[in-house]
């Protein structure tokens, strides 16, 4: 599959014209179209970026955020996934790494596909990050 996964840190740094990754982030995302990449959302990482936009802007710019990415290729983690995820949590509880995130990393290695992220946990977690 050629497709990135979406974390929130991108998904919202495009969103927000004062995020310091603004920039960088609708850089990637021309480069991602460019490249053909499909930019999967996992659902998790959807609810957490709308509550994000809803929080910094707004119920109706979040409304229009969301509008756009649900066009995106959605993606819903397995039970399985999250189980394994609780385990990364478990194993890595002095790193403070989120469940959302080892959710991430855990959909991101059974699809084995690179995330689009700028979270250092996910080098921690050894999944391959698209750069």
């Amino acid at each position: 599959m050629h497709a990135v996964l979406a974390d929130t840190g991108p998904l919202f740094a495009a969103a927000d014209e004062d995020d310091a990754d603004h920039e960088r982030a609708l850089r990637q995302t021309d480069e991602l179209e460019r490249d053909g990449r499909i930019v999967l959302i996992p659902y998790p990482i959807l609810l957490e970026a709308y509550s994000l936009v809803l929080k910094r802007f707004g119920s109706q710019a979040a409304l229009r955020w969301l509008s756009n990415a649900v066009e995106a290729s959605l993606i819903n983690p397995t039970p399985e996934d999250y189980s394994i995820a609780c385990a990364i949590v478990r194993a890595l509880s002095d790193l403070d790494i989120s469940l959302v995130d080892a959710t991430i990393a855990t959909l991101a290695t059974r699809l084995k596909v690179e995330v689009w992220t700028y979270d250092h946990h996910f080098d921690v977690m050894r999944v391959p990050i698209w750069r």
